[in-house]
């Protein structure tokens, strides 16, 4: 894609080229009146003295006249005749007898066809000097002009320049940032910042309502969750419970606690990133993962399927650990959701990053890029869990990151680089 130009190299091209207009404009008008009043100049003197000459010739018959450095003058009546054939009138820039002239011809009845020629030479040197300094003068004026333009551009740009650094330095998790105007900068500047100001004010005070909203929501839902998940627990100790009875205790028991998670989750959503890295503690991810296993092996009930992790590699983050639980838990929930049987491996590697393999039944291109543009959009599909798109937050929250690959009848990988915590 063609590089915009920066306003400072707009202003300076329009100033250039008005510049360059406006001095064509001027120099030709001013060398069309030059022209127009050196002919008049030429026009009044010659005849004036042409006139003189003849005069005195028609009063006095022993009359002659005397050739001078500047002036000099042709009849043919006289032995040596016209020395080039010209039109009556006036004629400028005539080369005569070496020298540059202006020349008068006139028809007359007693001297026949008279001519009187001016040298100009001096004149036309002074007039290329003259213009020699005006194109000078011209091109001095034209370069000050844009030094003061590009100067000029300086100064009205960089409170332009200011207030979009500004803008680049805010930070979405802080709250009561406002933009200020330089000293020098516009009243549009100020009407841009305060609409900027009123745009941030304003999503603050969205965010703070979804935050409230979500703290709430979750809070209040978390004692009954606790009832209902005590309740179910209470229930399966019991003695002589039927099959049937005990297989739905423990789909309500994993369902509570599956809602437990995503309390917790959207709570720890709710925080403001700088509160939520606050809560960070030690988490040895090696002795976590076998422990989020184990409480994930009921989900396995009824199915050819188990978890593996073996491979886990001696590895310690900083992070919150229900939120390390929380994404774990359920990446881990959706491959044993998604697998009828084989094994679901759960790998470590030493630089914090989980990796789960699960041989189910695996997604097309298709369904991958629709799982990313869910995690973009943010959308949620309450029927696969907490889903990808709550934990594609929760790591966008804390600068971790989530693949998947998949292939159809090949199993999904998914892996959850949180090398960001890292101490």
């Amino acid at each position: 894609m063609r590089a915009r130009r920066t306003l400072r190299r707009k202003l300076l091209g329009w100033l250039a080229l008005y510049l360059a207009l406006l001095t064509l404009v001027v120099f030709s008008a001013a060398n069309y009146v030059h022209e127009r009043a050196e002919h008049a100049v030429w026009r009044a003197l010659l005849n004036s003295e042409l006139d003189s000459i003849l005069h005195n010739a028609r009063s006095g018959p022993d009359y002659r006249w005397q050739d001078s450095d500047t002036l000099r003058f042709f009849s043919t009546r006289d032995a040596r005749g016209l020395p080039v054939v010209l039109a009556p009138g006036l004629h400028d820039d005539v080369w005569l007898e070496g020298r540059n002239s202006a020349v008068m011809v006139r028809d007359t009845d007693d001297f026949g066809r008279v001519m009187l020629a001016l040298d100009i030479d001096d004149f036309a040197e002074l007039e290329n000097f003259i213009t020699r300094w005006a194109v000078l003068a011209g091109i001095a004026m034209a370069v000050v002009t844009l030094l003061m333009a590009w100067v000029g551009s300086n100064r009205l740009v960089r409170p332009l320049s200011s207030l979009a650094a500004a803008i680049a330095r805010l930070q979405p998790e802080r709250s009561g940032q406002r933009l200020q105007v330089d000293a020098r900068g516009s009243v549009e500047l100020e009407v841009i910042a305060g609409s900027v100001n009123d745009y941030l004010e304003r999503n603050e005070r969205f965010v703070a309502r979804e935050q409230a909203f979500i703290g709430a929501a979750s809070h209040e839902l978390r004692t009954p969750m606790a009832v209902i998940s005590g309740a179910a627990e209470l229930a399966l100790e019991q003695p002589g419970l039927p099959p049937r009875a005990q297989q739905q205790l423990q789909r309500v028991r994993a369902t509570a606690l599956g809602v437990e998670q995503l309390i917790q989750l959207l709570l720890m959503l709710a925080r403001d990133p700088a509160r939520l890295a606050a809560l960070s503690e030690p988490v040895a991810l090696e002795q976590l993962l076998p422990e989020i296993a184990a409480d994930h092996e009921h989900l396995a009930a009824g199915k050819e399927l188990a978890v593996e992790t073996a491979a886990l590699a001696a590895c310690t983050i900083l992070a919150p650990v229900g939120v390390v639980q929380a994404a774990v838990g359920n990446l881990l929930r959706n491959a044993m959701e998604n697998s009828d049987r084989g094994v679901i491996r759960m790998m470590l590697a030493p630089r914090a990053v989980v990796t789960i393999e699960d041989p189910g039944h695996g997604m097309n291109p298709e369904e991958v890029a629709a799982a990313y543009a869910k995690v973009a959009r943010g959308e949620r599909n309450m029927g696969a869990g907490i889903g990808l798109e709550l934990i594609g937050r929760l790591c966008e929250h804390l600068g971790w990151k989530l693949d998947i690959h998949s292939g159809p009848e090949r199993g999904t990988r998914v892996t959850l680089d949180m090398g960001s915590s890292l101490p």
